[in-house]
C-alpha cells in the first residue's frame, strides 16, 4: 500500500503569511508597490465621481448603515466600519476598469487588496512599511490562488478569478495587519473560501455595477474573516481537505503554484498598468489600432473595416458584449475616433454617436486558435485594418503599453493618477497624495494618507 504524504500548502502559505515583514521586501518590489498603490487609488478617486450612478449607490448604503467609525470612504467627508468601507472603496477600485491587473493570473488583485490593507490598516493606524507588506502579501496570495485553480479553469465554469481568489488574498492581508497567530490566520483563510465567490454573470449587465461590486464583495468578505477569526471563530481546511477549492470551482489543482517562489518571487512584479479604462483583453488591440492610425494618418472615418484577431481561449469574454467595458467592437469604434478610451465611455455611453457605432457594426473579433499558445501569460493580438481606399493595415501587439514588458515609466502613471485624482479633488491633494505615496514607508500612521483621501466631492 503506497502512503501519501501530505504536503500541508496551508501550512507553507500560513507560515509565510504570519512570518512576513517589510525588512524582508527587496527594495524594488517597494518602489513597484507604491506605483501600484497610486494607480490603484487613483482609480477609486475618478469613481468617486457623483455623475457615476453605481459609486453613489454603494457610498450612500454604507453610509446608511452607520457602524463604528473606523475607516475612510474614499472621496467623502466620512467614515464607517472597515468592513464597510473595504465594500464601498473595494467597489470603486474596479469600477472604471483603469487600474492594475495581473495578466498571467487574470486578476484585479489591487482593486480588491488596496481598499482592503486602507480599511484595515486604518482600522489598526498602522504605519506606511505595515501598509506595504500586506498589500504584496495579498497579491502574492491572490495570484497563486488563482494560478492553482487555473484562471481559464474558473472562467470555464463561469467564476471570475478576481472575485473568488481575491477573498481569500484579502483575508491573509488583512489578517497580516491584525497580527493574526498561524491558527487564526487558517481560520480565516477557510472562512474567507466560504465566502467566496463571483459569477461572470457581470457580463449581461448592462449597468456595469455588478462587475465591480464583486471586488468590493471580495474585500468585505476577506475583512470579515480575518476579524471573526481573531475573535476566535473557527474555519475548514480549504486546498486540502475532502471538499476543497479546487473541486468546487476549477475542477483543476496545481498544488506547486500555492507555493512557487514564496519570499523570492513577488508576483506584484509581474502586475499592468492600464491606459484605456476597459478590459485589458482589448489593450494590445487598442495599442496596434492606435500605431496603425497614427503611422499611416489614418482617421476613424476613413476606416471601413477592423478586424481583430484574439487568442480563442479569451475572444469570447470581448466580444459583441453587453458590456462596454468589454465590447471589442464598441470600445475599437470609440478609440478610432477619440484616440482613446476614457471613463466616461463606459460609465456613461457614447453609443449614440453614429458614426462610433456604424464603425462597430464592421469590427471583427476572430477566435484566432494559433495566438493561444502563450494565453494566458500574454495577451498575442493581431489587428488588420481596411481603409475606404482600400488600403490594409496589419499590427501585432504581444504585451501592451504598461504590462511589465512594456513599461509605463513612474512619470507616466503619476501623470494618470493626476488626470484621474482632479476629475475629484484639487491638483494640490493629488500631488499632496503622490508625495505621500512616494514617501509611504517613512509614515508612522497610516491617517497621514487616509485623511488626504477624505474629502467632500467636487
Amino acid at each position: 500500500m503506497t502512503t501519501v504524504i501530505k504536503k500541508n500548502y496551508t501550512q507553507k502559505l500560513v507560515s509565510y503569511a504570519t512570518e512576513f515583514a517589510y525588512k524582508t521586501i527587496p527594495n524594488v518590489v517597494i518602489k513597484q508597490t507604491k506605483m501600484i498603490m497610486l494607480d490603484t487609488i487613483g482609480a477609486i478617486l475618478a469613481a468617486t465621481s457623483p455623475k457615476y450612478d453605481g459609486s453613489r449607490i454603494i457610498i450612500d448604503f454604507v453610509r446608511n448603515l452607520g457602524g463604528k467609525e473606523e475607516a475612510s470612504i474614499i472621496g467623502r467627508a466620512f467614515k464607517t466600519s472597515c468592513v464597510n468601507a473595504a465594500l464601498a472603496n473595494g467597489t470603486m477600485g474596479y469600477y472604471c476598469d483603469i487600474e492594475p491587473h495581473h495578466v498571467k493570473a487574470i486578476l484585479h488583485a489591487p482593486a480588491v487588496l488596496v481598499p482592503t490593507v486602507l480599511a484595515v490598516g486604518e482600522r489598526e493606524n498602522v504605519a506606511g512599511k505595515a501598509l506595504i507588506a500586506a498589500l504584496i502579501l495579498g497579491v502574492d496570495i491572490e495570484a497563486r490562488v488563482s494560478l492553482a485553480l487555473s484562471p481559464t479553469g474558473l472562467y470555464a465554469r463561469g467564476f471570475h478569478p478576481s472575485a473568488v481568489c481575491g477573498t481569500i488574498a484579502a483575508a491573509v492581508a488583512a489578517g497580516n495587519l491584525l497580527n493574526l497567530a498561524p491558527e487564526e490566520l487558517t481560520n480565516a483563510i477557510g472562512l474567507s473560501a466560504c465566502q467566496a465567490s463571483g459569477l461572470l454573470a457581470w457580463e449581461n449587465d448592462k449597468t456595469e455595477m455588478s462587475r465591480p461590486f464583486q471586488m468590493g464583495v471580495a474585500a468585505r468578505n476577506g475583512v470579515t474573516a480575518a476579524l471573526l477569526a481573531q475573535a476566535g471563530f473557527g474555519g475548514p481546511e480549504i486546498f486540502e481537505g475532502k471538499y476543497n477549492i479546487f473541486e468546487a470551482f476549477s475542477g483543476e489543482k496545481d498544488y506547486e503554484e500555492l507555493t512557487r517562489g514564496l519570499g523570492s518571487e513577488f508576483e506584484i512584479m509581474n502586475l499592468a498598468k492600464k491606459k484605456y479604462s476597459c478590459c485589458a483583453f482589448v489593450h494590445p488591440g487598442l495599442d496596434a489600432l492606435l500605431q496603425i492610425m497614427e503611422q499611416n494618418s489614418v482617421t476613424g472615418d476613413d476606416i471601413q473595416r477592423i478586424i481583430f484577431r484574439f487568442p480563442s481561449l479569451g475572444a469570447r469574454l470581448i466580444d459583441n458584449s453587453e458590456l462596454k467595458s468589454h465590447n471589442a467592437q464598441y470600445i475599437l469604434a470609440v478609440a478610432a475616433f477619440n484616440k482613446r478610451v476614457t471613463i466616461d465611455d463606459i460609465l456613461l455611453d457614447a453609443r449614440e454617436d453614429s458614426k462610433i457605432m456604424e464603425l462597430s457594426k464592421h469590427i471583427e473579433v476572430v477566435y484566432d486558435t494559433g495566438l493561444d499558445q502563450h494565453f494566458p501569460q500574454r495577451y498575442d493580438s493581431i489587428v488588420k485594418v481596411k481603409t475606404k481606399s482600400n488600403q490594409i493595415f496589419q499590427e501585432r501587439i504581444n504585451f501592451a503599453k504598461g504590462t511589465p514588458e512594456n513599461p509605463m515609466t513612474a512619470e507616466e502613471i503619476q501623470e494618470k493618477f493626476k488626470t484621474l485624482a482632479m476629475s475629484s479633488t484639487s491638483e494640490e491633494r493629488s500631488n499632496e497624495i503622490i508625495s505621500t505615496i512616494k514617501n509611504l514607508e517613512d509614515i508612522a500612521y497610516v491617517d497621514v494618507l487616509t485623511k488626504l483621501l477624505q474629502f467632500k466631492p467636487k
